[in-house]
């Protein structure tokens, strides 16, 4: 009966609606579905499922940004805790606190020297004020960031709460239950992200920042908070130390060439295909807050990206590839902040005049807490300077001129200071489907803090921009920086831009317009080794640009040459890329330098024979065994290279601008400077590259494999474990895919073991190229690796993370990529499609969370 009067109300429902559905009456218009990509997830129900695949790669899905967000937060501590859990600590001024003044050695959890790096740190990002920012510029983020934001923050604590209840087991063990690895919040989470957006600006001055004091005194130094008397000495120890460390200051070097990255986007002329293609070679840390991680993020409809991102991006990829283009970075020359000479009032050293008008340079006293051994912790204290614009600098005499006195004082600007792009724009550009949408994000937004930007699509356009985030300076200004000597003569003295402070001519507030920043729209490619943007394409150099983008018709460094070599040597016989060619070449480790003078400096060996070349005062070398190594020199950088480490430690020594006869040449950028000097100059740098090689105990003709290695933990969790030999080149040599012993960049609190290097025979300093009695320890270069190709079936891909997916020894990708890297086996196939997803499926976790 129930069911027949239920039959009898739809009946009639029907005949209504359809009784209605005359020509005479109105249209009845259901309304559109809503597909609009959410930021929040509905009723704070938190879902995402990943699937891991080879390698540990997440494929992440979920139907919003904050549920994304959230599956990214929860599997990225999964794999790197303990970076994360660093990185918070930094950013919210906390080092000091958890792990005392100073850098500790891991192994003996004592320090590494007293060398006062963590209490710096601390009160240097507190006089950045980057947290106060986070807590007034987080209410006033896009909803989507809010999202983000909230969802990886969400899926953080989760993976943390999931430890504690014993759900998860394979904790990292070198932070596990460790006081530092706590909760975090919104706040943490966005002061951290305006951690990473001064890196290329004010971070670079946080010694100078910590030093500035208006007197002459030590009055810069932190004093006890409270109970000083329990602390005495303690305290005084710590003052020897600061003031040792301040008289050893030096002016940040912000941009480093070969510390840098390379980038390719191919256009439909230099393609087999006529689709464009991306080779994404970044050169990064390889421990660290600054460490990349692979991940394949899904919003069905809206999202379908793969690539590699800083460790601490929610959800979100820096480089990589979606059905319809791809990208990459590198990092520009452009700068990031300008440097101010403030002229003070008279009589006065906190008021500078501003047009005329005195203003004033603000104090305020700032709070860090210290552990000073025993389970004691104490609050110190300190006042920082600063104006409405940015904190003031101070360095001792001996590093003019950035002194505070009677007549001046410095402060430093940083474009990027509470960046609140970087989120939305990444996100803007992981959603583009096309060129136009690509190009409209840089419009849009300022969030790529200092990067170049090199893309490619299934049409076949090549495109590239620099809209890093650069100081808006006025037309005026930009003229003066050109033509100005003194200006220009400042700028080369000090490494960056110094500019006068006491006017307006010079002041700025926001960013260049994306109107006058370089870009560039080509059909063949366009590249960059971190040289300037003048030479994307030689073809069609970019000019007049302002100079704070960097330097046009400059001389290119050996890598960039090297690079544009390959260009046009690589395509095989039609000049033309195909996949399979492009990784090749990215991993075949040619290197300029010696592809350069190698015939010549052999034909001057032939010359010299067995007679011994004149090092230094008393010191000589015979050469002619060095020669014959070289001479087998297989015109790679791979760990079955002969001489490798010879032609290292000979680039190390060699200078083009008095070894090279033939000067640079901008109208032939790419092949100038070149042929060897006959002076014997040539033949003295490898004499004494033999001696430092054999000095530190290896032979001239020992392959690079058994010099070059990178070390992986023990299953302890402490440093100092198994060695592997490393292919790949470095930046002096004119490698492409190239390496590095040096920690630039990287002040992660992680354990790292480092070997003491070995001295230059001549000089007595350490080797420039971090030769050890171990050999080359690599801890810094290429890290994630990728080149995509577009087809009329969609993106076929190849990539690696060289260090690997984890840091967490007791997962099983701990070292699995960096296995395959070591023994020569090139990129891999990137898992993109559903099918290729279900081939090569793991593990399946599905996480929810109701907020």
């Amino acid at each position: 009966m129930e069911f027949n009067k239920l039959k009898l109300a739809i009946g009639v429902a029907m005949a209504a609606f359809l009784g209605g559905c005359g020509s005479d009456s109105e249209t009845v218009i259901l309304p559109e579905p809503d597909t609009s990509l959410k930021a929040f997830a509905p009723d704070g129900k938190l879902q995402a499922t990943v699937r891991r695949t080879t390698y540990g790669v997440p494929h992440i899905q979920a139907d919003n940004l904050e549920s994304l967000a959230f599956g990214s937060g929860y599997v990225q501590a999964q794999d790197n805790l303990c970076i994360l859990a660093d990185g918070f600590v930094k950013a919210n001024s906390q080092r000091s606190q958890f792990f005392g003044p100073h850098t500790l050695d891991f192994t003996t959890m004592t320090p590494v020297a007293e060398d006062n790096a963590n209490i710096i740190s601390d009160f240097g990002y507190k006089a950045l004020k980057i947290r106060e920012l986070a807590e007034q510029k987080l209410p006033q983020m896009s909803e989507n960031s809010r999202a983000m934001i909230s969802g990886f923050v969400q899926g953080y604590n989760q993976y943390l709460a999931d430890i504690e209840s014993g759900k998860e087991t394979n904790v990292e063990l070198f932070c596990a239950n460790g006081p530092w690895v706590q909760p975090i919040t919104e706040v943490d989470y966005l002061t951290y992200v305006f951690s990473i957006t001064v890196l290329p600006g004010a971070a670079n001055f946080l010694d100078l920042i910590f030093f500035a004091n208006p007197g002459d005194g030590n009055e810069y130094l932190p004093r006890p908070a409270q109970s000083p008397q329990q602390v005495a000495a303690f305290s005084n120890k710590l003052d020897k130390g600061l003031q040792s460390a301040m008289a050893a200051i030096k002016t940040p070097e912000p941009n480093h060439r070969e510390l840098g990255s390379n980038g390719w986007g191919l256009g439909a002329d230099k393609t087999e295909n006529g689709k464009g293609m991306v080779l994404g070679n970044p050169h990064f840390p390889h421990t660290g807050n600054l460490r990349f991680w692979q991940s394949h993020t899904t919003i069905p409809g809206h999202i379908n990206m793969m690539g590699g991102s800083l460790v601490g991006m929610p959800g979100l990829v820096n480089i990589g590839f979606n059905e319809n283009l791809g990208w990459t970075h590198t990092f520009s020359t452009a700068e990031h902040f300008v440097v101010y000479q403030l002229e003070l009032k008279s009589g006065d050293r906190t008021q500078y005049l501003f047009d005329g008008a005195p203003m004033p340079i603000k104090s305020e006293t700032v709070t860090v807490n210290v552990n000073v051994g025993g389970g004691q912790i104490v609050p110190f204290e300190k006042d920082i300077f600063f104006t409405d614009k940015g904190p003031i600098l101070e360095a001792p005499p001996a590093l003019a001129p950035f002194g505070w006195d009677d007549s001046q004082a410095f402060m430093v600007q940083d474009v990027n200071m509470a960046n609140m792009d970087p989120l939305d724009h990444w996100l803007a550009m992981n959603r583009a489907t096309n060129l136009a949408e690509f190009q409209q994000t840089f419009v849009d937004y300022d969030g790529l803090i200092f990067n170049n930007t090199m893309y490619a699509d299934k049409e076949g356009n090549a495109f590239y921009i620099d809209d890093s985030a650069v100081p808006g300076l006025s037309d005026a200004a930009v003229v003066l920086l050109r033509t100005s000597p003194e200006l220009k003569a400042l700028r080369e003295q000090a490494g960056f831009t110094i500019l006068p402070g006491n006017t307006s001519l010079f002041a700025f507030d926001g960013a260049t317009p994306h109107a006058l920043s370089p870009k560039l729209l080509r059909t063949d490619f366009v590249q960059n080794s971190n040289d300037s943007f003048w030479s994307t394409n030689l073809n069609q150099p970019l000019e007049y640009f302002s100079p704070m983008y960097g330097q046009e018709r400059g001389q290119l460094s050996m890598r960039t040459r090297m690079g544009l070599k390959m260009m046009d040597d690589a395509a095989g016989s039609d000049g033309k890329f195909s996949l399979d060619e492009l990784s090749i070449m990215l991993t075949n480790n040619r290197a300029y330098l010696p592809e350069l003078v190698l015939p010549e400096l052999l034909a001057q060996c032939d010359a010299q024979g067995s007679e011994p070349v004149v090092v230094a005062s008393g010191l000589s070398k015979d050469i002619s065994g060095a020669c014959a190594a070289l001479a087998t020199w297989n015109g790679h950088q791979n760990n079955d290279s002969i001489a490798g480490a010879l032609i290292r430690e000979f680039a190390h020594l060699f200078n083009q601008d008095t070894m090279l006869t033939v000067p640079f040449d901008p109208a032939n950028a790419a092949i100038t400077p070149n042929t060897l000097v006959a002076d014997g100059s040539a033949l003295k740098a490898l004499a004494q590259a033999t001696l430092n090689l054999e000095k530190a105990g290896f032979d001239v003709a020992a392959p690079l494999g058994t010099v070059q290695f990178v070390e992986r933990s023990l299953p302890n969790g402490l440093p100092s474990g198994q060695k592997l030999p490393w292919p790949g080149s470095h930046h002096v040599e004119g490698g492409f895919n190239v390496f590095s012993t040096r920690l630039t960049g990287d002040d992660t609190l992680m354990p790292q073991h480092s070997y003491p290097s070995v001295t230059d025979v001549v000089t007595g300093k350490a080797l420039a190229s971090g030769l050890t009695e171990q050999g080359y320890q690599v801890r810094y270069g290429s890290s994630w690796m990728y080149v995509v190709s577009f087809t009329d079936t969609g993106p076929q891909a190849k990539g690696i993370l060289t260090y690997s997916q984890t840091n967490n020894i007791l997962r099983p990708e701990f070292a699995d990529q960096t296995i395959g890297y070591s023994q020569g086996v090139g990129l891999h196939p990137l898992l993109y499609t559903e099918d290729e997803i279900v081939s090569g499926l793991v593990s399946t976790l599905a996480l929810s969370k109701q907020k």
